[in-house]
C-alpha cells in the first residue's frame, strides 16, 4: 500500500492511500479515532485497518488539484545518518566510524513530492543527497536489531538537501542540514509488507535526467535494523518517526567541478520498490 500526505485544492491537509485513479481519503474516516494525520494513523495502530479501507473502496479525490506534502509533515524527530556508505566516506576524506553519525533535520526544512526544494539566498553551495527514509510505524526504546524492522511502517525517498558551506562552519553538521525547504521527503510511504528487506534495494539520483548517484542499500555501514537498535538506546522511536539512513559518493561537491543545485534545476531520487521523488529547485524569494 502506498500511503500519501497532501493539501487538497481548498487547502486542507489530509492524508490517504494512493490508487491509480487518485486517492482514497482516510482523513475523515478515521478523525474520531484521533487519526487527523498519517503520523495519527500509525500512532493509533491503524495501518491495517486503512489497508482494509483501501483494498475495498474507491478512491474519491482525484490528484489534480493536489500537492504532496512530506510523507510524514510532523515527525516527533527526523534523525539523519551522516557518512554510511563507504564510497561516501572515501570521498570526503573521512574514515569509518564504530559507530553511527547522526544528526537532526526539522520538520520545516521539509517539502513533498513535486514542490520546489529552496536553494536559500545565502549560498550557492547547495547540494544533492539521494537517501532512503525509514518510516517507524510501532515505537519502542531498546530495540534489538532482530526484531527491528517489526517496528517499520514503511519506506519512502529522501532528498537530504545540504548547504555545504554552512555545513563547514564548524564540525557539527546541523547548520547545512536544516534550511527552510532544503529537503525533499516522498512520494509517499510504501508499506513494509511490500520491502520485506531494505537491504535490498536500487537508489539513483538525478539531476536533471542524469545519474549522479548509484548504489545499492547492501553496501550501508550499519543497515537499518541495526540502525534503529542504536538510536532508540538513545531515546524511544516514536510512530511516525523518520530516520534517514545516509547518502552513497557522488555528491555535487566532491565533483570536479562541483555540482551544486541551481534554480531550474530538477533533481529526482529513485528507489527500486518505492518510486521517483522529484523535485525542482527554486531560489528564495525569487532571488
Amino acid at each position: 500500500m502506498k500511503l500519501v500526505s497532501f493539501i487538497s485544492a481548498d487547502g486542507r491537509p489530509g492524508y490517504g492511500a494512493l490508487r491509480a485513479e487518485g486517492i482514497l481519503d482516510l482523513t475523515h474516516r478515521f478523525a474520531e479515532r484521533g487519526a487527523t494525520t498519517l503520523r495519527g494513523l500509525l500512532a493509533a495502530g491503524l495501518l491495517a485497518e486503512a489497508r482494509a479501507c483501501a483494498e475495498r473502496m474507491t478512491p474519491d479525490l482525484p490528484l489534480e488539484g493536489l500537492r504532496f506534502a512530506p510523507v510524514i509533515p510532523d515527525p516527533d524527530k527526523i534523525i539523519c545518518v551522516g557518512l554510511n556508505y563507504r564510497d561516501h566516506v572515501a570521498e570526503t576524506g573521512r574514515t569509518v566510524t564504530e559507530k553511527p553519525a547522526l544528526f537532526a533535520r526539522f520538520a520545516g526544512s521539509q517539502v513533498g513530492h513535486l514542490e520546489p526544494m529552496i536553494r536559500p539566498r545565502i549560498s550557492a553551495e547547495f547540494d544533492y543527497e539521494g537517501e532512503l527514509a525509514v518510516v517507524i510505524g510501532t515505537g519502542g526504546r531498546h530495540i534489538p536489531a532482530s526484531a527491528a524492522l517489526r517496528h517499520v511502517a514503511g519506506y519512502a525517498c529522501y532528498n537530504e538537501g545540504s548547504v555545504r558551506d554552512w555545513q563547514r562552519h564548524t564540525g557539527q553538521f546541523l547548520a547545512g542540514k536544516t534550511f527552510a525547504g532544503t529537503g525533499a521527503f516522498g512520494p509517499w510511504l510504501v508499506t513494509a509488507d511490500e520491502i520485506p528487506d531494505p537491504s535490498r534495494l536500487t537508489l539513483e539520483t538525478r539531476v536533471n535526467g542524469e545519474a549522479v548517484q548509484r548504489t545499492t542499500t547492501d553496501l550501508m555501514i550499519t543497515p537499518v535494523p541495526e540502525l534503529i537498535a542504536y538510536i532508540s538506546t538513545i531515546l524511544p522511536l516514536l510512530p511516525g518517526d523518520v530516520i534517514v539512513s545516509g547518502t552513497p559518493g557522488g555528491v555535487g561537491a566532491k565533483r570536479n567541478p562541483p555540482l551544486w543545485l541551481k534554480p531550474g534545476d530538477v533533481a529526482e531520487v529513485e528507489i527500486s520498490g518505492i518510486g521517483v521523488l522529484r523535485n525542482p529547485v527554486d531560489a528564495e524569494d525569487g532571488a
